[in-house]
């Protein structure tokens, strides 16, 4: 009977044996066929007609890339011109215009001291180049001053930078395009560290560049002058590094915990002028300067002060205290970056 219906209905297609001289076109026919009931007691069966859709089989293979990668250098470089030039053109990393705009006004901002030292030689006022031109204090001042720099400026540019830096590699699966190339966890984690620093830098250490240069040129500063003052802004640009430093560590620290970008950028900020608020009301309760420790800022401008040479505002302590105090900041939330983005999986998390 199953015959019958096969020779009337749907010629049985002619039996075709495979060698290897035949073609693989990936393509096939497959008939179905099933019993007329639950347990097939007729044992009888139909066979699909020739308007059943064809299968296509296609085999995938990963063949090893034997060629030449680019040098170490290169791949590092692309990370870096990624984070940085998206400051500064399209094409790379998308910042948002909030953090360009502040990034701007900050910029501007920290020249305000260097236009009033053009207007003091323009006018020739000497007054007014004792409060704004370059001197011990000015300089400490230009990097390591409470306010508005490391209230306003520095601290909510540095969240701003790290805020998704490594927390959007983890929530959207980045991570997964950084990994698959030949690029290590510490080329990755080095990159994104020196991305940050160095847009902070931009507008911290150029800043005090043009201040110093703009020093000389307006007001005719002679060799003896400079021979005077460079080692204070030696120590000020060192000042200015280890601000850079403890503020980047500490936001990609935050950074590698987190899943988005509110939580880094506001822990930054709140521990920076936290530690800072919560070791005044402790020392003018009880008189007590250890509390003084745990504020980056309060270290940072304890140890600003020894190099350049100013006068102090933390007596009951060295600064030796404070300088390990940074170097323990440091070396704690580096720790907590490198083992998150050591664990960090080629996937989404």
């Amino acid at each position: 009977m199953m015959e019958e219906q096969t020779t009337s209905e749907n010629p049985a297609p002619a039996d075709v044996s495979f060698t290897e001289s035949t073609p693989v076109t990936g393509q096939g026919r497959m008939d179905a066929a099933w019993g007329s009931r639950d347990g097939d007691e007729a044992a009888t069966a139909q066979v699909a007609t020739n308007s059943a859709s064809v299968g296509y089989v296609f085999e995938q293979v990963y063949r090893p890339w034997n060629g030449s990668l680019n040098p170490r250098w290169m791949r590092n470089w692309a990370i870096l011109r990624h984070h940085v030039l998206g400051i500064f053109r399209k094409g790379h990393r998308p910042w948002g215009w909030p953090t360009k705009l502040f990034m701007v006004l900050v910029f501007i901002a920290s020249l305000g001291d260097v236009a009033l030292t053009l207007l003091s030689s323009l006018i020739g006022s000497p007054e007014l180049h004792t409060m704004w031109g370059v001197n011990r204090d000015n300089l400490y001042g230009h990097v390591l001053g409470f306010f508005p720099r490391n209230v306003l400026y520095y601290p909510i540019l540095a969240a701003l930078l790290v805020g998704g830096m490594i927390s959007e590699d983890r929530n959207h699966g980045t991570s997964a395009l950084y990994f698959s190339r030949p690029i290590s966890r510490f080329d990755y984690l080095m990159m994104k560290y020196i991305s940050v620093a160095l847009i902070q830098a931009f507008v911290v250490l150029f800043t005090l560049m043009i201040y110093y240069f703009v020093e000389i040129l307006a007001m005719g500063r002679g060799w003896a002058w400079i021979i005077d003052t460079f080692p204070l802004f030696l120590a000020a640009f060192m000042g200015g590094m280890m601000l850079i430093i403890t503020y980047t560590s500490i936001g990609l620290g935050l950074s590698s915990v987190s899943r988005g970008k509110f939580f880094p950028g506001i822990g930054l900020v709140a521990i920076v002028l936290g530690t800072k608020t919560l070791a005044i009301l402790v020392s003018n309760l009880f008189e007590r300067d250890i509390m003084y420790l745990l504020s980056p800022y309060d270290c940072l401008a304890h140890v600003g002060q020894a190099l350049i040479g100013t006068q102090p505002t933390y007596d009951q302590y060295s600064w030796t205290w404070s300088f390990a105090s940074i170097v323990l900041m440091n070396a704690f939330f580096l720790y907590i970056m490198s083992s998150r983005v050591a664990s960090m999986e080629v996937t989404r998390e």
